[in-house]
């Protein structure tokens, strides 16, 4: 079986990337926004509802970016092979939700949660200097991250969103 999931990259004018960090069943996860695609909705919605469900944040989705092109088994269901899509996205509004700087600082409601639920979640900006493949936990983000680092390092020091095109 196979489980679709769809990414958000949001890089902000500070040039600084927005990762999830997830406490799931134990585990401890850095990963990039977004989440599992529902039946009977398109990729670019499911991004949107992600968002808006975790963040309450409204985006617009852009370009496509990447979608895994090799097998990747499900790090919580071994009966379900992961194909990950990957979009740029740009906030419609300000980000509301509390922003932490350092990894897995999680707060007492979102303990709360994670005692309910067994998975919770917070936010932090990665600067662009820092983040590489390293800084995420799962195998397909760090290929995405290897790829975004080197894309830029072609063109430029800059992150991708914020290159100008050439004539």
């Amino acid at each position: 079986m196979v489980n679709v999931r769809v990414y958000g990259l949001l890089i902000n004018e500070q040039q600084q990337v927005l990762v999830s960090d997830v406490l799931i069943r134990g585990s401890y996860i850095t990963k990039l926004p977004g989440g599992g695609l529902e039946f009977g909705e398109g990729t670019r919605d499911c991004l949107k509802r992600e968002f808006m469900e975790e963040m309450s944040l409204d985006v617009e989705v852009t370009d496509h970016f990447y979608t895994t092109d090799f097998f990747q088994i499900s790090a919580f269901n071994t009966q379900y092979q992961i194909i990950s899509i990957y979009y740029f996205v740009k906030p419609l509004g300000p980000i509301t939700v509390p922003l932490r700087t350092k990894p897995f600082d999680f707060d007492e409601r979102e303990l709360k949660i994670y005692e309910e639920k067994k998975e919770t979640e917070t936010f932090r900006f990665v600067d662009w200097a820092d983040f590489s493949a390293d800084t995420m936990t799962l195998p397909i983000d760090k290929v995405v991250a290897g790829l975004l680092k080197d894309g830029a390092k072609q063109h430029t020091s800059q992150p991708p969103h914020h290159r100008q095109s050439q004539p």
